[in-house]
């Protein structure tokens, strides 16, 4: 699917993704990655949700987001809610769905200048 929105420069944009790929500006990238307003790891390493560690999520708390998504791969997976629990206790909402359904939602909240952080697996 391909989408096109008007954003200011810096700000990191999901332009098109399908099951294999992610167009982030005019990037086209083919592995997971941690994508915020003006911050994108465009390699995050992790091939499935289970690999989130606790460092992780102390590195997505360190971009100070008030809203995480976690795109799981082609399907919706649940992890445990012990392996997210620093987010928990630091009261920020997080979200799990699939990885599609967290580009749309990135860029919905993007476009609401909420501070947002996506971390969508291939």
């Amino acid at each position: 699917m391909k989408l096109s929105e008007d954003y200011s420069d810096g700000t990191y944009v999901i332009r098109a993704y399908d099951k294999d790929s992610i167009t982030v500006n005019n990037s086209d990238l083919k592995q997971s990655l941690l994508i915020a307003n003006h911050q994108l790891n465009s390699d995050w390493g992790i091939r499935h949700v289970e690999e989130i560690s606790h460092q992780h999520w102390e590195d997505i708390l360190q971009l100070r987001p008030e809203v995480i998504l976690i795109g799981t791969g082609s399907h919706l997976v649940f992890p445990h809610p012990s392996s997210y629990a620093p987010v928990i206790q630091q009261g920020i909402g997080v979200e799990f769905m699939d990885s599609m359904a967290a580009c749309r939602t990135y860029n919905i909240l993007l476009s609401e200048d909420r501070a947002v952080v996506a971390g969508i697996i291939l």
